[in-house]
């Protein structure tokens, strides 16, 4: 069995599991106590490991925690970030779950020690609240202690029995595969609501790409509306080609949604002191002020939201807005969510972000906003890519690419639109697609009815419509029609026509005749 199929396999069985346990409990609903366990099983065994440092004599999970030292539990936390005790690990809990009584009030005391076993340590804040989400009093589990322990410990055997391999050669990248593998299901199986937080792979590769291309080395990659960090985890997956070298920072406005994050970030095995994402409001309460300028964001804002803008008379001097000298509407919030990140960009970086393609061609302080970034040469690239492509929506997005290094005053346009591949629920960007977009972005070269780099001046004629169809022509996919042969071949069939009713009325003569 190939990897591909191992993998596939895999996938099919976790999906399985996480149907088969939640029973009738909605699938949105149920996800957290799946995810969670995964992350339980996860940071169990990457733990285990740590503990025993190669050594095959030592059997971490069959020692007493008597034995463990003030000593070994600091040095473990400032290391991991966390601490597990023997007893806590998720074997041997998942050992004794089906026949635990106790199972669930077990697992918030184990859940909230291993939280508050960060205390005071400078991974407090990227550890603290992970297990908030798994909820075990939610009737969501059944009505009675026993039903709730009955599906819980499910849900343990049935993470325990997934096929994950070795942890030390590949458990790592599989672990993070599942969880995105469970988290994108779930979110094309919520509608709307799962789709506001997680970006599909194949157009988080591409956003990635784009953010990073030919920087070899990155101080650090942001985004501020997180999600569930796929975007950000797409630029670890670049390690080979591109080195991020302080880590990845993110805001999330939604507090189960910042714990997947954080999850997620474990499960990919980026450590704690090489990540921080900040619960709140990007565009009121915007974090990591300290921490900019960054080589390289990377966004999906949620399109068109409501913020406070103009209400808040505060806003038009804050320093990511009061360039423009406007602020976005207050029912449109997504300039603001671009200006946000254009302040936050180093002069050698560039920022990458998915954008709702109406913002590009109306009127107002839009159109204001778009005159201050092209006048101010910041916008390098505008794509559009064809629709259905997101969970949730079947919008037809635009991405648009911040840059503060241009060196001539031409904005590229791309159209896109026309690449991807149609699967059942959604369309996707294959590989070749990703490569096509690439090759040219990075040549700049036009190419007829694909792409095109338009100067300042043109864009200042057109009144800052910054619409890709505005600049590069469609293909005409309309069949070619030779009229002068065209005209030939109905001259022909009317002759034939004629000559076929003439031998009919010759016909009916004769037979008239005979009669």
């Amino acid at each position: 069995m190939t990897h591909s199929q191992q993998r596939a396999e895999l996938h099919r069985q976790i999906w399985q599991i996480a149907n088969e346990v939640r029973g009738s409990v909605d699938g949105w609903d149920f996800k957290q106590y799946v995810l969670g366990t995964l992350f339980y099983r996860f940071i169990s065994e990457n733990f285990v490991i740590y503990m025993e440092g190669g050594d095959k004599s030592v059997a971490y999970a069959k020692l007493s925690d008597d034995i463990i030292t003030p000593a070994i539990k600091d040095d473990a936390i400032k290391t991991k970030g966390y601490f597990i005790y023997p007893s806590w690990l998720f074997q041997n809990v998942v050992a004794n779950a089906k026949t635990n009584p106790n199972l669930n009030t077990d697992l918030v005391r184990i859940f909230n020690a291993i939280e508050n076993s960060a205390n005071g340590y400078s991974s407090e804040a990227n550890i603290k609240g992970l297990f908030a989400d798994f909820d075990i009093t939610s009737n969501r589990l059944g009505n009675t202690v026993l039903e709730k322990n009955t599906r819980l410990a499910s849900v343990l055997r049935g993470v325990a029995g997934l096929g994950l391999g070795s942890f030390e050669d590949s458990s790592i990248d599989l672990f993070g595969d599942a969880y995105e593998f469970l988290i994108s299901n779930y979110a094309a199986n919520a509608g709307k609501s799962g789709g506001e937080f997680f970006t599909p792979q194949s157009v988080s590769k591409l956003i990635a790409q784009l953010a990073l291309h030919q920087q070899a080395s990155v101080n650090k990659i942001y985004d501020p509306a997180a999600g569930s960090g796929s975007l950000l985890l797409q630029a670890k997956k670049q390690f080979d080609e591109h080195q991020i070298e302080d880590g990845f920072f993110g805001q999330e406005i939604n507090h189960t949604t910042y714990n997947l994050a954080r999850m997620n970030m474990f499960l990919h095995n980026i450590n704690y002191d090489k990540f921080a994402i900040a619960l709140g409001n990007t565009l009121i309460d915007p974090q990591f002020k300290d921490e900019k300028p960054f080589d390289a964001i990377v966004s999906n804002p949620p399109y068109s939201v409501q913020w406070k803008g103009s209400d808040d008379p505060t806003l038009i001097n804050d320093e990511r807005f009061a360039p423009a000298g406007v602020l976005a509407p207050k029912s449109k919030a997504d300039f603001a969510f671009v200006l946000h990140a254009l302040n936050y960009l180093s002069g050698k970086g560039r920022a990458a972000i998915v954008c709702f393609p109406g913002i590009f061609y109306r009127g107002g302080a839009e159109q204001k906003i778009r005159q201050h970034l092209v006048d101010n040469n910041y916008v390098e690239t505008i794509i559009s890519l064809a629709p259905n492509l997101f969970f949730g929506t079947t919008i037809a997005v635009t991405i648009l690419v911040l840059s503060k290094h241009k060196t001539n005053t031409r904005t590229q346009f791309i159209d896109a639109s026309a690449l991807f591949k149609k699967e059942t629920n959604n369309n996707v960007l294959e590989e070749e697609h990703i490569a096509h977009i690439m090759a040219v972005f990075g040549s700049k070269a036009d190419q007829e009815h694909f792409a095109r780099s338009v100067s300042h001046a043109e864009i200042a004629d057109n009144d800052y419509n910054l619409s890709v169809s505005s600049y590069v022509a469609a293909k005409d996919t309309r069949e070619v029609v030779n009229i002068t042969k065209l005209n030939a071949e109905l001259t022909t069939t009317v002759a034939n026509i004629d000559q076929l009713r003439a031998d009919i009325e010759v016909i009916i003569v004769e037979i008239e005749g005979v009669e």
